[in-house]
């Protein structure tokens, strides 16, 4: 029976890269410290932030709204709220809503709930439903990100804290190497951003620092729900799962080779970041959110996916 190597309590996990020995209580203080240390050193909060964590109902997010919630219940300088999207996807978000609400009423945290239908007027099982195929991953991602900017715009919240956590981060960063997509190289970062507008609230990632075992871990031992079933359409990236995999070979012959990455990525994004400086992002011709081109992401799949050739715009669509 292996011992803690910080305390004499019976360790629960050996943090291989470190060579050290963790008890529970003292894996959970050193994740909350690691968090502690990450938001420190990227400035991601300060005095008078109101922070919007996109919860939905997984291990990260779960993890980053009870983590964020301890680490600033007795500031009242700092303000917490949660924000969930609803898809519209029958027998699985319905699921993770009642856990993110229970959750949220235990934390004592103010829940928020967008959905696809009420916001867009569709849901992904009706895209689905019509389409027959294809991957619903695509225009689910640019709904939900349009969406949860615009809901924490709407609470005057001026962060928003994303589950992201280190595996996460590391993929990314190979997959935009091997892409040659500088644009999001110079992006990376705990606050991912190159360019400034009103309207959009910019992200955090807590978890930056924290591998996905571990963070399903400390989920697990501090009795935080999860909702780990699969999304019923989902239809993984070919080249982020074979990234994945052998992220996780190298890591099982080079431990913390996954830290090594990240912060070669942080490295990459401070030499590039000045050549992106300067680049203005405008509005949306049709629904005046941020957008690099005339027309934003979201207005083009609503109209690929959703409206085709009659599609207007949201605002027109809602003054009718």
């Amino acid at each position: 029976m292996k011992k803690c190597s910080s305390c004499s309590n019976q360790a629960i996990y050996f943090r291989i890269n470190e060579g050290r020995y963790y008890c529970k209580r003292c894996f959970s203080k050193n994740i909350e410290n690691r968090v502690k240390t990450t938001i420190r050193r990227f400035k991601m909060i300060e005095d008078g932030d109101k922070i919007a964590v996109g919860l939905s109902g997984g291990k990260d997010s779960s993890n980053t709204l009870y983590i964020l919630k301890k680490i600033f219940e007795k500031n009242p300088k700092i303000e917490i709220v949660a924000i969930t999207i609803d898809e519209g996807i029958k027998g699985y978000r319905d699921k993770t809503l009642k856990g993110c609400i229970d959750f949220c009423k235990h934390l004592g945290v103010e829940h928020h709930i967008v959905s696809f239908q009420q916001s867009l007027h569709t849901t992904i099982d009706k895209i689905a439903k019509e389409l027959k195929e294809g991957s619903m991953c695509g225009p689910c991602g640019i709904f939900r990100r349009y969406l949860l900017n615009q809901k924490a715009r709407e609470l005057n919240a001026n962060k928003i804290a994303v589950g992201h956590n280190l595996d996460d981060e590391a993929q990314s960063i190979l997959m935009n190497v091997m892409k040659g997509d500088l644009l999001r190289l110079a992006r990376f970062g705990g606050v991912p951003k190159v360019v400034d507008h009103k309207k959009f609230i910019p992200r955090i990632k807590p978890l930056l620092m924290i591998p996905e075992k571990e963070s399903a871990l400390y989920a697990m031992i501090n009795g935080i729900p999860a909702y780990f079933d699969e999304c019923p359409y989902a239809n993984f990236n070919a080249l982020r799962m074979e990234t994945r995999d052998f992220l996780n070979k190298l890591e099982d012959r080079s431990p913390g080779i996954k830290y090594s990455i990240v912060k070669s990525g942080e490295k990459i994004a401070s030499s590039i970041k000045h050549d992106f400086a300067g680049k203005e992002i405008n509005v949306c011709e049709r629904c005046e959110e941020p957008s690099s081109e005339k027309i934003c992401r979201t207005c083009k799949t609503i109209e690929k996916y959703v409206y085709n050739s009659s599609y207007k715009s949201f605002k027109s669509r809602d003054k009718s």
